[in-house]
Order: structure tokens, then sequence, then C-alpha cells
């Protein structure tokens, strides 16, 4: 049996879970997630858990019966916590600030500013004097996409490190051109 696969996902204080045949919808005090799974997986509801089971060792039956466990568990951690991803802004004249409806307008270097709406679901924070972006949300894929996305604007460049780049992430410094000599 798959480990991953053949854990009981606990259901919190607060959540639910409802099962429509292949359609799974949990809800919880942050929002609600529904999401259609592979029809050969079984998913089951029993005693405040929700249970995967595969119908045979086939390898493809092996490989969705790890994926759609995880899954569900993110779909219930994201309901009862939530996810977040925070980004630090790096360089002389980037920031960032809050629009009134939620969007951001980043300053990158560029003739223009860039500006980022948020997709259902998702909410940005800006804090530590317009340096660095919360997003935060109950997808914890659809969180990082957005992460992902406001980061591809600007990624940290290796020679002075200017940038958007995740909280902690590191970026090997190059050394620049040969003949300067700091």
């Amino acid at each position: 049996m798959s480990r991953i696969g053949r854990m009981p996902i606990p259901l919190p204080e607060g959540v639910n879970a409802a099962i429509q045949g292949r359609r799974v919808t949990v809800t919880g005090e942050k929002g609600s997630m529904t999401r259609d799974f592979h029809p050969d997986m079984e998913i089951m509801l029993e005693d405040g858990e929700l249970n995967v089971r595969r119908p045979t060792d086939q390898r493809h039956h092996k490989e969705l019966h790890g994926l759609t466990r995880s899954l569900l568990n993110n779909m219930v951690t994201g309901v009862h916590e939530g996810y977040q991803k925070q980004l630090e802004v790096r360089g002389v004249g980037y920031r960032v600030e809050m629009k009134g409806d939620g969007s951001l307008e980043l300053q990158l270097g560029f003739s223009h500013p860039v500006h980022v709406t948020p997709p259902e679901g998702i909410e940005f924070e800006v804090a530590d004097r317009t340096k660095i972006i919360t997003v935060r949300g109950v997808d914890k894929e659809l969180v990082g996409q957005v992460a992902a996305d406001i980061r591809a604007w600007r990624p940290p460049e290796p020679y002075k490190g200017k940038g958007i780049r995740y909280v902690g992430e590191y970026v090997r410094q190059k050394a620049g051109k040969a003949g300067k000599i700091a």
C-alpha cells in the first residue's frame, strides 16, 4: 500500500466534508473548496476521517492513491488554517502599494507600474514599509501560482540581488566582471 495514500485524513473541529460521486466539497471557517477526483479512487467519510482506497495494485492506481490523499489533505488544511506565501521586494526604487480594490501596484524599474489583481479566493497584504507582500488563500495550488506570477515580473538577479524573491530564498551572488576589484 501507499504510505501516503493509506493514512486517514482527520477532519478538525468545524470542518465538514460532503461526497457526491467523485466530487468532494470541504467547508470550514476560512471558506469552501470543491474538487473532482479520478473515478477509480474511492473516497469515504468514516468516523470524522476521510479515507482513500484504490481498486487494484496497478502502478496507475498506486500513483493516483497518494495524489488523491494529498489533494484532499490540502483542501482540509486550506479551509481550516489557510495557506500563505511571502514575497520580498529588493532594489532601489522598487516598491509595492495596495490599492483600494485589493490589488497591488508594483514599481519594479519598468517605465510603467505593474498592476496585479487578485483572483477569486486570494487576498494580498503589504507590510514592512512596502517591501513584504503576503499572498493568502485556501487553495494551496492557487496561492503558489499567484506568488510565482508576481515573482516572475522581476526575478532576483545574481549580481546585486535586486528583484522579487520569496522570504528566506537564497540567491547566489556572482562576482561580476573580472577586471573590477572591489
